[in-house]
């Protein structure tokens, strides 16, 4: 019979590697402040901070989020520093980035 391996604080895989966080920063959500940790994608500290969609689409207005998580869906698109279309799971959070919710493909006017 196996013994359960108990973990501690001294043998989590981020005390292993020797690793941890650097100090937590804010990019700005929708008017919002919403806290990031670097490394962190846009949709992961947009997930951490419980905001699950940011983005509608093109044709009945559905709201999307962070689908497949690695850029392939484009679910995640979102408008980010004024730049329509930027997949929010493969986009590094940056200090003072300024993330706003994409309706449709990101471009103002009618549709084609």
């Amino acid at each position: 019979m196996r013994r359960p391996r108990i973990r501690t604080a001294g043998r989590t895989p981020a005390a292993l590697a020797g690793a941890g966080p650097g100090p937590a920063f804010e990019i700005i959500f929708d008017g919002q402040p919403v806290r990031a940790l670097p490394g962190q994608s846009i949709a992961a500290a947009l997930w951490a901070a419980s905001v699950l969609t940011w983005r509608t689409t093109r044709v009945n207005g559905r709201p999307r989020g962070a689908f497949c998580g690695i850029g392939s869906c484009f679910d995640c698109l979102a408008t980010v520093n004024g730049q329509p279309n930027r997949r929010a799971c493969l986009l590094p959070a940056r200090p003072g980035d300024v993330v706003t919710p994409q309706e449709g493909d990101g471009h103002a006017g009618p549709l084609r």
